[in-house]
């Protein structure tokens, strides 16, 4: 697969979605579908097709109207060919950004870039930057074009289960409706809908910080063909990200740990502003920069579920876990956890003896893709993975890995995950090195996990405007 030059086809307004002109959902339900899924994101949506084309009857609930405002723009490589399995890809290009790598800085100003054209056994060397509300659409569109019964302003308002079976109480418009479903599946996002009813849901013990962000005009971006690609910076209280996306629109954001969270004062437009500023790069990158959508923010920003299945439910994506997206992994890992989910639901469905295995055999290949990346994730900020990014060296591929790693290439690639091995022989060996900011890093990021942070310093709401 070769990545093509960037097709820019925005909609009239590229920042807010707008859900008043989106079609109704339509009036029929059916009380007894073979599978229902919770949650009209990439998830949803991608289960619900592929579902759908092994025969089965699948409803697909969406408690807002597309196109509707979500963060999460940057995709990544390992995507591309899952798109094209859907039917998207092309569809998804003419929205989108072309993106060959990320950037990360350099000791003493710079930035290395690391493409995506070097990844070990690259299995995609692109990938895309996309507005959202056009992706999610895209694949809602696709869902309902495959045969799914898919509604729009749908709302699940109860779950209860009777035995085994799932019992889901579902209001649409005026009308309220129970639905019993073979399997339920929950797409449900951060919602986390079964997960926090079946108390499974809990903060990350190991990494706890919360995210503001907007989108803005006039920001520069790299030079070249580099032009597409995200750029991530740390600052003193965490790290940041820019995000090109078409029209000259870039998602800026920064993530903040719980201690610098707590000092805001005034408005969110302004936090955000001062914290940007935190760090002289990217300071410089948005002189003259206008924002040009509402300021938001979001706490609890990593989280898992202690369990992702049962008798007959499952969790997708972001309804099992989120982490924090350093690495712009969070779509791909709920797309990647959807299409297996929907085998393994699809399996289950065929020999429901089978289920049990079928179920413990999903987790244990989710979790230890979610665990490569969490590794990473959590030493990002200390200062020997500082030294490591800014002074890579493609020493036995293990550079390469790392590449791979960034592309997503985590599941099921042994040559991947042995130099991600290797790397973190390196790193435990330049901790002894540099034990005394090693060790006043841990402290601090000890000192979150203690503390803490349920995001009501960024009040109002979980999407604040300023």
């Amino acid at each position: 697969m070769t990545p093509a030059a960037a097709v820019i086809s925005p909609p009239a307004d590229p920042v807010r979605a707008r859900t008043e002109d989106a079609p109704a959902a339509s009036a029929a339900l059916d009380a007894t579908p073979d599978v229902l899924i919770v949650g009209g994101g990439p998830a949803g949506s991608t289960a619900a097709i592929l579902l759908a084309r092994q025969g089965w009857k699948v409803t697909l609930l969406e408690k807002d109207a597309h196109p509707r405002f979500h963060i999460g723009e940057s995709l990544l490589p390992m995507t591309m060919p899952l798109l094209e399995r859907l039917g998207v890809l092309e569809q998804v290009r003419a929205i989108g950004t072309l993106k060959l790598g990320a950037d990360f800085p350099k000791d003493g100003g710079g930035y290395n870039t690391f493409r995506f054209s070097r990844a070990l056994e690259a299995k995609a060397d692109f990938a895309l930057q996309v507005p959202r509300a056009d992706f999610d659409r895209i694949l809602f569109e696709q869902a309902r074009a495959e045969g799914v019964d898919a509604h729009e302003r749908t709302a699940v308002t109860g779950v209860a289960f009777e035995g085994e079976q799932p019992v889901v109480s579902v209001r649409q418009g005026e009308q309220v409706h129970t639905l019993r479903p073979q399997w339920l599946l929950d797409a449900s996002g951060r919602d986390a809908l079964l997960g926090s009813k079946l108390k499974l849901k809990r903060k990350n013990p190991h990494h706890q910080s919360a995210a503001v962000f907007s989108h803005y005009t006039g920001v520069a971006r790299r030079p070249g063909e580099d032009a597409g690609n995200i750029s991530i910076y740390r600052h003193r209280h965490g790290w940041m990200w820019l995000i090109p996306l078409p029209n000259d629109v870039m998602s800026v954001g920064a993530v903040c740990f719980p201690d610098y969270l707590k000092t805001r004062q005034g408005d969110l437009g302004r936090f955000l502003d001062q914290t940007l500023a935190l760090n002289e790069e990217v300071a410089t990158r948005m002189a003259g920069a206008t924002r040009c959508a509402p300021v938001h923010a979001t706490g609890n920003y990593a989280y898992e579920c202690t369990q992702m299945s049962g008798a007959r439910w499952l969790l997708l994506g972001d309804a099992y876990a989120f982490v924090d997206p350093m690495f712009s992994s969070g779509v791909f890992l709920a797309m990647h956890s959807a299409e297996r989910g929907a085998q393994m639901v699809d399996a289950a469905l065929r020999a429901p003896a089978r289920a049990p295995r079928l179920r413990r055999q999903l987790q244990r290949h989710l979790d230890a893709g979610l665990d490569e990346f969490k590794w990473f994730i959590y030493r990002f900020t200390s200062p020997t993975m500082r030294h490591l990014f800014a002074n890579p060296r493609d020493v036995l591929d293990v550079e390469s890995a790392v590449v791979a790693m960034l592309a997503g290439d985590v599941f099921e690639a042994p040559r991947v995950t042995r130099r991600l091995r290797v790397f973190r022989a390196i790193y435990a060996a330049h901790v002894l090195i540099m034990v005394p900011q090693a060790l006043r890093a841990w402290r601090r990021r000890r000192r979150q996990r203690v503390e803490g942070f349920d995001g009501e310093t960024l009040q109002p709401g979980a999407e604040g405007s300023a």
